[in-house]
């Protein structure tokens, strides 16, 4: 490890943000690791676009927490806003997090959001997401991220955004009643969320659950060989009481099993695709560099303009 943060002091840094602030700038070539003890840290991360190539490495139980949410009052004594609410912010590429638990524990109070990703080519494995409405912010509307066996936890649109996000083997755990997904995808995107032999799961509480309902008029999010379980309502999507929704999402589903995974009910707009052709798991990052995390794992692109 490059640095070690560590709350006791045996480390480098106490806190993930110094660590963060003394990467190089642009390190273009290689990754800078920074192992997190474990411990809960309360911070307001901030990953610049400067700091590319980081890759972060939590020892069980390495906690990144706050408590911010949306209508909470900033200094000047204004609502914070749903972006403004977030525990981790990474703007910077290539990020990779590994064995991290990203938490936001203001509770049920509205929107309050425990991590929002700008950067492109972002990768998570094994990690965590804690929170209710708003868990995970997938912001950026150029940024590719890749989630392999996470979990992630919420109520109401607890994943959303305008990012193209795989997720590969991951468990989505709904704590109460709400929507899944609340996809941004901008018209004329390949791919906006895509689910690939993830398991949802719900809460004895959680008893209405939707797959997703778009944000945006022309959301995606595909669910390929899922377990659904019982919290998942008949009819799967929701037209966000838009009409003309409809005609523009685009919502499908390939081969799930469970029993919230019955398509004799789901609602009209919604698509069962005949075969995976487009949706090869090895394809759906690629875009115009080739990456490829699925195949390559965390390794570095080589040949980017920087």
């Amino acid at each position: 490890y490059d640095f070690v943060v560590a709350k006791d002091g045996s480390g480098d840094f106490f806190t993930i943000q110094e660590a963060i602030n003394a990467v190089p700038d642009f390190r273009k070539d290689k990754r800078t690791t920074i192992l997190v003890r474990k411990g809960a840290y309360k911070e307001k991360l901030i990953v610049p676009e400067s700091k590319l190539n980081i890759s972060l490495i939590g020892e069980n139980g390495a906690v990144l927490t706050n408590d911010d949410y949306a209508q909470k009052k900033n200094y000047f004594g204004e609502n914070m806003s749903t972006s403004g609410s977030s525990t981790c912010y990474i703007y910077a590429p290539d990020f990779y997090a590994e064995n991290i638990t990203f938490e936001n524990t203001a509770g049920r109070v509205g929107q309050a959001v425990a991590c929002f990703i700008e950067g492109d080519r972002a990768y998570f494995k094994n990690c965590r997401f804690l929170g209710n409405q708003d868990t995970l912010y997938n912001y950026g509307k150029e940024s590719r991220q890749y989630f392999e066996n996470c979990y992630v936890e919420g109520t109401v649109d607890f994943i959303f955004g305008w990012s193209t996000v795989l997720f590969k083997d991951c468990t989505i755990h709904s704590v109460g009643d709400g929507y899944v997904t609340a996809p941004a995808t901008d018209k004329g995107k390949k791919y906006g969320y895509v689910f690939v032999n993830c398991k949802l799961t719900g809460a004895d509480e959680a008893k209405k659950v939707y797959l997703s309902r778009p944000w945006r008029p022309h959301a995606q999010a595909v669910y390929i060989q899922c377990e659904l379980g019982k919290h998942i309502v008949p009819e799967g999507w929701n037209n966000w009481g838009k009409k003309e929704n409809e005609k523009t999402a685009y919502y499908a589903e390939y081969q799930n099993t469970g029993e919230g995974a019955s398509v004799k009910e789901r609602a009209s707009f919604g698509h069962q695709l005949k075969n995976l052709e487009g949706y090869n798991v090895e394809e759906i990052l690629l875009g115009e560099d080739g990456w490829n995390p699925v195949k390559n794992g965390n390794e570095l692109l080589k040949n980017i303009k920087r």
